[in-house]
C-alpha cells in the first residue's frame, strides 16, 4: 500500500511516510523493493502480441484502419534534476525529463516500454535503438513499474475511469494487406496511396 500510495499520489517520500505513520528511510526501501519487484514480472505482464492476425484485427474494429499490430507514442515525463549529467535530462522545452517511448495493444495495454532515455535524446534515435528488456535506471523503474500495474488492472477487469465508452462499430473488412518491401518508406507509401489518396 506504501508503493502504491506513492505512485497515485506523487508526493515525496516524507509526506507517504507522515501520512501512513512510517520514516521516510522505511518508505524509501519498501518502494524501492516494490518497484524492483514489479520491474521483476515485467516479462509476464508485459508481452509482445503473439498472434498478428488476431492484433490486427482488433486494432482494425477499434480504429477501421488495417494491418496496424500496435500504437506506439513517446512522451516526456518530468523529473527532479539529476546530481549527474544533469544537462542531458533537459528536454527542448528546458525541462527536465526522462524520454519514454511505449507502445500498446488495441486494449490499451503496453506490450513494450522503454523508458531509460534522457530528456534530451531524440525521438528517432530512441526508436532506432529501441530494444526489448533494457535495463532502466532506478528513476525509470517507476515508469515500467506504473506500466505494469496499468496492464494487471486490464487483465483484472477493473474500471478505467477513464475510458470515454467511445466504441466504434466496422463492418469486418480488414482492408488490403501489404505484401511489399517491409521497410519503413515502403509501409509509408502503401499506407499513404491506399487511405489517403483516394
Amino acid at each position: 500500500m506504501v508503493t502504491l500510495r506513492f505512485l497515485a499520489t506523487g508526493s515525496f517520500l516524507q509526506v507517504v511516510g507522515d501520512t501512513i505513520g512510517l520514516h521516510k528511510g522505511t518508505v524509501s526501501r519498501i518502494v524501492s523493493d516494490v518497484l524492483i519487484s514489479l520491474c521483476d514480472k515485467r516479462d509476464e505482464f508485459m508481452k509482445w502480441p503473439r498472434n498478428v492476425d488476431e492484433t490486427r484485427a482488433d486494432f482494425y474494429h477499434l480504429s477501421g484502419f488495417p494491418n496496424v499490430l500496435g500504437a506506439i507514442d513517446g512522451i516526456h515525463v518530468r523529473i527532479q534534476a539529476p546530481s549527474e549529467d544533469e544537462p542531458s535530462f533537459v528536454n527542448r522545452k528546458g525541462v527536465h525529463s526522462i524520454n519514454v517511448q511505449a507502445v500498446c495493444d488495441a486494449r490499451g495495454k503496453f506490450t513494450n516500454i522503454n523508458a531509460n532515455w534522457p530528456g534530451s535524446s531524440h525521438d528517432s534515435h530512441k526508436f532506432r535503438t529501441s530494444q526489448i528488456r533494457m535495463t532502466p535506471s532506478k528513476a525509470c523503474k517507476i515508469i515500467i513499474a506504473c506500466a505494469i500495474l496499468h496492464n494487471i488492472c486490464i487483465l483484472l477487469n477493473e474500471p478505467d475511469i477513464e475510458d470515454d465508452g467511445v466504441v466504434i462499430d466496422n463492418d469486418g473488412d480488414l482492408g488490403e494487406r501489404f505484401f511489399g518491401d517491409q521497410d519503413g518508406r515502403g509501409v509509408r507509401d502503401h499506407i499513404s496511396s491506399t487511405y489517403f489518396n483516394r
